[in-house]
């Protein structure tokens, strides 16, 4: 029976720390952790980093060198990340370059939880393979499946980047309980491809992760890195006179019916986004697509393809 005074979710507000990073990753861990503190200081209840914001995004080149770069889990970047926590009372996602172990790497996000206890990790399931943007070199494809973690402050499902394309993804996160699905995030644009792609390329990533917000009934959160980037190691390999990716920022969230609730600029920036968790059991009964679903007839997504010989 529903009553006029049924408990009601608080709202819980998400802090996006978009920042731009160096070649030092002491210095970028620093960095991270003072933005923490001051998204914190200012009302945040989960802050969410950007994709690999150790270091610079050195996936523009192949470099086995750069393996240097990555850490085990837990290790010295999640010690630092789940004091924070601790200290603020904050959830925080974080992204790691991971070393599981010997000559095995994984793009990886953590979640802590606001009493600084590590409650799990995310390893990117999808990894791209694209000029500039070489992590098939780097990372192994996730084989954790598709996580949720019940934090103090809401069930978080942390995706990675690529994974940001694939409705699917998306799609089972939801079914596993999640509230809040958070993408960290590198992209940015190629430097011949900005004038004539740049502006469609930067809408379409905008409206594919509101399509998500949208399709599931929930809150989509994407933090992006900032600033222009070159190789770490210097490749010889990247095209003549080249200038480096530019990385857009543009962070943003979604509420569940895909409206931007607030969009971070093109410069370092901490973005404070209240999120209703109400909203979503509001939003799914006027448009219960879990509902809808056919499961019945959904066999062929686990085909590459669905070739007429098959």
């Amino acid at each position: 029976m529903v009553t006029a005074n049924m408990p009601k979710t608080s709202p819980v507000t998400v802090g996006l720390v978009q920042m731009s990073c160096d070649a030092n990753p002491a210095a970028n861990l620093q960095k991270a952790l003072t933005r923490i503190a001051e998204a914190a200081d200012q009302g945040a209840q989960v802050v969410c980093l950007q994709e690999l914001f150790g270091s610079l995004y050195f996936c523009q080149e192949e470099n086995a060198d750069l393996f240097e770069l990555a850490e085990a889990i837990p290790g010295p970047t999640t010690d630092a990340l789940c004091a924070a926590a601790k200290t603020k009372g904050v959830v925080i996602v974080g992204s790691i370059f991971e070393k599981r172990a010997a000559g095995l790497y994984h793009n990886s996000s953590v979640v802590i939880d606001a009493d600084g206890s590590l409650l799990g990790v995310y390893r990117k399931m999808h990894i791209p393979d694209d000029p500039l943007f070489y992590e098939k070199f780097y990372f192994t494809p996730g084989d954790l499946g598709f996580k949720v973690f019940k934090t103090k402050f809401g069930a978080i499902a942390p995706l990675i980047c690529w994974d940001q394309w694939y409705p699917e993804a998306a799609r089972l996160a939801t079914l596993a309980g999640a509230e809040i699905l958070v993408y960290p995030t590198a992209i940015g644009w190629h430097p011949a491809e900005r004038e004539e792609w740049g502006d469609r390329q930067r809408e379409a990533w905008r409206t594919i992760q509101r399509s998500h917000a949208v399709a599931n009934g929930l809150f989509v959160v994407a933090v992006n890195r900032v600033g222009v980037e070159m190789p770490v190691a210097g490749s010889l390999s990247r095209p003549a006179n080249y200038e480096g990716l530019e990385f857009w920022g543009g962070s943003f969230v979604s509420g569940p019916l895909g409206d931007v609730l607030a969009e971070a600029g093109s410069g370092e920036e901490i973005l404070l986004v209240s999120c209703d968790l109400d909203r979503i059991e509001e939003t799914r009964r006027g448009w219960p697509f879990l509902r809808d679903r056919r499961i019945d007839a959904y066999q062929g997504l686990q085909r590459r393809y669905l070739d007429d010989q098959e």
